[in-house]
């Protein structure tokens, strides 16, 4: 069960690593905090303006780079299971391991995940952006008040945190459901990490 799900975990953070997954698929596309809809069309209106520099992609660039970094805080979480938590998770469903990740390790991953979302944000140049829309009162004050996204950098470290969890969530659940359908695939898979083909 450890190795099924250490899989999944591994095949889906390598999905959402590479550049632009976050951003391409839209059941887990990270938005800017605050009311979804309202500010993700008033930043497609000002990124078209050139006065945020396309903040969305930056922050969607960094989910996938903090995702990068993810892998052994979720392995130490999975290597960490007991042989009753295995059980549970072999009749939870499609999704039972993925479940019991999100619910004993859930605040814990996301405490370990908010610095390296932190230090991608900082890396794919989405703090600057954030730190140059806020200033003086400007377009980016204005934009936060017409939308009611919270422009701090705490708020924005947590949204992105919280919103690249839950698609790394959906991910390794999509991951866990298709080794459980076809669970060949999965042992062969094992098998080659074991003899390192």
């Amino acid at each position: 069960m450890k190795g099924l799900l250490g899989n999944a975990s591994d095949s889906a953070l390598d999905q959402l690593s590479r550049p632009g997954a976050f951003y391409a698929d839209q059941a887990v596309r990270i938005l800017l905090p605050g009311p979804l809809q309202k500010a993700t069309k008033l930043m497609k209106l000002t990124d078209k303006a050139g006065l945020t520099n396309n903040l969305t992609r930056s922050i969607n660039d960094a989910a996938g780079l903090a995702a990068q970094e993810a892998k052994p805080v979720f392995r130490s979480a999975i290597d960490s299971m007991t042989l009753t938590d295995g059980v549970g998770i072999v009749t939870g469903g499609d999704t039972g391991g993925t479940q019991y990740l999100r619910r004993t390790s859930g605040d814990v991953l996301r405490q370990k995940m908010r610095p390296l979302v932190s230090d991608a944000l900082g890396k794919t140049g989405a703090l600057k952006q954030l730190d140059s829309l806020g200033r003086g009162g400007g377009t980016g004050s204005m934009l936060g008040a017409l939308a009611g996204v919270d422009l701090s950098r705490d708020g924005l470290i947590d949204s992105v945190t919280d919103q690249a969890m839950s698609g790394i969530f959906t991910y390794i659940g999509r991951e866990e459901s298709n080794f459980r359908n076809n669970p060949l695939k999965a042992g062969q898979k094992l098998l080659d990490a074991v003899t390192g083909k």
